[in-house]
């Protein structure tokens, strides 16, 4: 998987800057999926990232069924809000339908990563919300990251992969994207999402690691309880929102 400096406009005027951001989308989201690999959650092709362009009416994503290690920028599929394809040989991921779902339900949402990362998984397949057991789950979920229900017979029939995304709206409808940057889909796997691609894929990172946490806490002591509220706010609102004070300015 190789990258490559996003290279300077040669024409001007609309089509050369539709061009461009198409380029730009798909070298961001091919950077996103190296990360993604690298971190060694995923296995064979499973799972995809996508990140979208909301002045242009563009989502880069990859393409169905091919390996990390051979991705280009050529290879990543861009399509519009609908999920139709604008530009690539290629065949955009099936779960392209859930991806356009999430954006056009999600305002604030730019990236999206979903893969099949095994502790996560065994949530998802479990249909249980990962409680919030520690600080580490606290400084990016503020609070029990949501299950999903399964779809019915209708809305797999009818159209699988958008149910998925209409299912995972439905769970929050109650919820803020901003301050839970991720869902586990029942019986499915996880999605994650963020202001970008990257932090997409850092969301995903992040939530294997406190489904891992989660699920030797539980094996450890059963009945460990949800960590104080008081204490999830100020490790939330230490990383997020305006009394961050987290890292560098």
């Amino acid at each position: 998987m190789k990258t490559q400096a996003i290279p300077a406009p040669v024409t001007s005027g609309p089509a050369a800057n539709q061009a461009q951001r198409m380029q730009t989308l798909r070298l961001r989201v091919l950077e996103a999926h190296r990360v993604l690999f690298d971190s060694g959650l995923t296995t064979l092709t499973w799972g995809n990232v996508s990140q979208v362009d909301r002045e242009a009416g563009l989502i880069a994503i990859k393409p169905s069924g091919v390996r990390y290690q051979d991705l280009t920028p050529e290879t990543i599929v861009v399509v519009d809000l609908e999920g139709n394809k604008v530009a690539g040989e290629l065949r955009p991921s099936s779960d392209t339908p859930t991806h356009a779902a999430l954006y056009r339900a999600f305002a604030g949402v730019q990236g999206i990563a979903h893969n099949h990362s095994s502790y996560a998984t065994m949530f998802c397949q479990a249909e249980a919300e990962i409680p919030c057991l520690g600080t580490t789950h606290a400084d990016l979920f503020h609070g029990p990251v949501p299950v999903t229900r399964q779809l019915t017979p209708l809305e797999v029939e009818s159209g699988y992969e958008v149910n998925t995304g209409l299912v995972i709206v439905e769970r929050f409808r109650s919820l803020d994207p901003a301050a839970m940057p991720g869902v586990l889909v029942a019986g499915h796997a996880p999605f994650t999402w963020g202001k970008d691609a990257m932090a997409a894929v850092e969301a995903m990172i992040t939530l294997e690691e406190v489904a891992k946490l989660a699920w030797g806490t539980l094996s450890l002591r059963p009945t460990t309880p949800p960590l104080a509220g008081h204490i999830v706010a100020k490790h939330y609102s230490r990383k997020h929102g305006p009394k961050a004070y987290y890292g560098q300015c």
